[in-house]
């Protein structure tokens, strides 16, 4: 049984935020994950922001997070090489009624330190010409962005394992016990001991909580459904597109990607199911309404995929604290603005757990330098010098994306590697263009069963038990 003195219970984009923190530090830190690879929870499928801050409630959780959250994403996506774009974001108002919500949002967002402005209708217009042209006024918050949230959780946790973090996939936590003043955690691939743990298991949380002994949270799933668009309409706004928000939540957002897409989404579903992520046509028919009143250009013969995903609501505000089990620390409920907040998070969790008697010592060599071949982005003559040392970067696998066979090879030579085609996909967004993954994922399947030594029957397209082949269709 490996003994730690940290284990982190969760994969997702908390999860790995808390091992990049920790990986400072020289206490003992590991990761379990259920899933065959990280960021297969909520953080598969959201919104993709890095939000200002300027709406959750001053004296909040979520406002103490997301502001120096929204710091740190600027910090980290250098750093680390992570997809990122500043493109700031509008919160439009189409009614009087409207305008004295806005008002109210710009005051909160000034309590909470965020930069913020009232825009006019011609303001706004300006900006951002495809809109409707029936806004009164917006807010204009130019601290918003855009990440890739699936790069962004692989290069925390690539560079906390870079530094001495372990992590174990594959292991669903089935049981907790205590032994000898430690927690003994039980998974199908063995056991771990540690003196904490923090419990960041998203959907799961409560549950992994109560076979703790503890309890006084439980996790409600809320689904959310979305359009994503070919680039073709990829600049038909530069800008995060909210409308005023309602107490159904912040609405139909509208906005780019990093790679290029538009999308639209996400309407707002309470569901009984932990892993509930089919689309409806109900749902899909509001998103698309809510998205025309914002974007009335938006053509949705160029969607070229629908997808749900799913957030962990604990009640209005985040859970961040050592639970009543000494040594037990839950993060819970980390719903939007959660993937902004993570990394502010994880600097309270440093604090929380010298507060409940660990040791903290800094690593003096600590390294979180991290730079990612991206082909489509180098000059020709970069491009070319590349090639030169290496042909593999001159095989082109994914066309809609202009992604190499040398990039792929470089994925799966990383510290966390992913044994799944969607696994390459959430890392370098092979097979999310237009054709979605309908040329490239046969090479992908044939450059990872080559480069891991695994047989083809091996690779799943995305967790356990979603198999490709099986066998040969024919024998000699």
């Amino acid at each position: 049984m490996k003994q730690y003195e940290v284990l982190i219970v969760g994969g997702g984009i908390t999860g790995c935020a808390a091992a990049y923190e920790f990986s400072k530090y020289d206490f003992s830190t590991a990761l379990v994950e259920k899933e065959n690879d990280i960021a297969c929870g909520s953080t598969k499928a959201n919104s993709a922001l890095i939000h200002a801050g300027f709406d959750p409630k001053q004296g909040t959780l979520m406002a103490k997070y997301n502001a120096r959250g929204n710091e740190l994403a600027h910090e980290l996506a250098k750093k680390l090489d992570i997809p990122f774009l500043e493109t700031g974001s509008l919160v439009l108002a189409f009614s009087q009624e409207e305008e004295e919500e806005i008002d109210k949002l710009v005051e909160n967002g000034k309590r909470n330190n965020v930069p913020v402005e009232k825009w006019t209708k011609e303001q706004v217009l300006k900006k951002e010409p495809n809109l409707s042209g029936q806004v009164v006024c917006a807010l204009w918050a130019p601290t918003c962005g855009i990440v890739s949230p699936w790069e962004y959780t692989a290069a925390l946790l690539e560079t906390a394992v870079k530094n001495g973090v372990d992590h174990y996939l594959n292991s669903e936590v089935l049981r907790i016990s205590r032994q000898d003043g430690l927690f003994v955690v039980t998974t199908p691939q063995g056991k771990y001991a540690a003196k904490y743990i923090v419990n960041a298991a998203g959907l799961y949380a409560d549950k992994v909580y109560e076979m703790a002994g503890g309890n006084g949270f439980s996790i409600t799933p809320v689904r959310g459904e979305y359009y994503l668009f070919d680039k073709t309409l990829g600049d038909l706004v530069s800008t995060v597109i909210f409308q005023c928000p309602t107490k159904a939540g912040k609405g139909v957002v509208v906005a780019p990607t990093v790679h290029g897409n538009l999308y639209a989404g996400p309407d707002m579903q309470v569901t009984a199911e932990r892993d509930d992520t089919a689309t409806h046509a109900k749902e899909l028919t509001f998103v698309k309404e809510m998205a025309l009143k914002s974007v009335p250009m938006i053509d949705f013969s160029q969607n070229i995929r629908n997808f749900a995903g799913l957030r962990a609501v604990a009640g209005k505000d985040f859970i961040v604290e050592e639970s009543e089990i000494k040594g037990f620390i839950n993060v819970a409920g980390i719903k939007s603005p959660g993937l902004s907040a993570a990394p502010a998070i994880a600097e309270d969790l440093v604090e929380m757990l010298k507060d409940s008697g660990l040791a903290l010592h800094r690593k003096q060599d600590f390294c979180d330098e991290r730079k990612v071949v991206r082909f489509h982005t180098l000059s020709e003559k970069e491009q070319d010098a590349l090639i030169r040392r290496d042909p593999a970067y001159g095989r082109v696998v994914c066309r809609c994306q202009t992604i190499t066979e040398g990039e792929i090879r470089d994925i799966l030579a990383r510290p966390v590697v992913p044994t799944s085609i969607d696994g390459i996909k959430r890392r370098c967004a092979a097979g999310m263009g237009r054709c979605q993954g309908g040329f490239c994922e046969p090479r992908i399947h044939d450059i990872m069963a080559r480069t891991l030594g695994m047989d083809m029957k091996d690779i799943l397209q995305d967790t356990q038990g979603s198999y490709i082949v099986t066998g040969e269709t024919k024998e000699d």
